[in-house]
């Protein structure tokens, strides 16, 4: 649910940024349907994981391996969810549309299968978790360019430190299911590297709309300073984090994460109806 959630809030925000003029009505398709987009991809992903989550801490409860449902329900109703979700967004309009069946495709067919294989994966996974943002400027001008491709790429790299600081104080957890997510493969520095080294390219990318060449994606001076520190924010996390190398300071990495993407999307938003 508040994956669901947050993805909805993700695509909200990408149409507020995107819009002339709300319509109430394609607003609250596209909030249908981004929550039936993900929906769909959360059951087939617990489908096809349901004997590697029985074996985590993390997901034994989920309802397939606690036996609170049965594959062929959770199928039914991850089928039914996509074709709600495509159906709802191909309303708004076609790109919207073809961006969210993208986005099931990747995470059920390339980034699920990959996790037990490869850290690559959360490269993968990086990819349809992005979409949601962008996918809002599209279904508000039916329009893929610079604007929602920078969106894009704000979450996307965002996500790095965000699923590997999960990565990190879930180790163990992880470990138990198989799955590869941090790209050494180990609780090191070299992980933790690589998690200071994305999160400066996150900070890089929110500024990027201050400087005039990203379309109608602007951003104001006094915006742009408060998105800078908020990066600056989730830096000194993911410093500390190199520094300590502990579990506590993972999980509060990814706490301030949250908070991060959740506050960028706000200041974008507000300071374009202020501006």
């Amino acid at each position: 649910m508040r994956l669901s959630l947050s993805v909805v809030f993700s695509s909200l925000a990408g149409y507020l940024l995107g819009v002339d003029v709300i319509d109430l009505k394609v607003l609250t398709l596209l909030a249908f349907g981004g929550y039936f987009m993900v929906g769909a991809s959360n059951a087939f992903n617990q489908i096809i994981e349901k004997d590697l989550d029985a074996l985590m801490d993390r997901t034994k409860n989920r309802p397939i391996p606690a036996g609170r449902m049965s594959v062929n329900t959770a199928f039914v109703i991850a089928s039914i969810f996509t074709l709600l979700g495509i159906i709802i967004l191909y309303t708004i309009n076609k790109q919207t549309a073809m961006f969210g069946a993208i986005s099931i495709f990747l995470y059920t067919c390339v980034y699920t299968p990959l996790k037990t294989k490869t850290p690559i994966s959360v490269f993968v996974g990086a990819i349809p978790g992005a979409i949601p943002f962008m996918l809002g400027w599209v279904a508000a001008t039916d329009n893929f360019g610079i604007e929602p491709g920078t969106l894009f790429a704000l979450q996307f790299f965002w996500q790095f430190p965000h699923f590997w600081a999960i990565g990190w104080f879930l180790f163990e957890d992880y470990k138990k299911g198989g799955f590869f997510m941090l790209p050494t493969g180990k609780q090191d520095k070299g992980t933790a590297g690589q998690i200071i080294r994305y999160t400066i390219w996150t900070i890089i990318v929110s500024i990027i709309p201050v400087f005039g060449f990203t379309g109608a994606l602007q951003l104001s001076i006094v915006a742009a300073v408060i998105v800078f520190l908020l990066g600056l924010f989730m830096l000194h996390y993911a410093l500390r984090l190199f520094k300590e190398m502990t579990e506590k300071a993972a999980r509060q990495l990814m706490l301030v994460s949250v908070l991060y993407i959740t506050l960028i999307q706000i200041v974008y938003v507000l300071d374009k109806f202020i501006r």
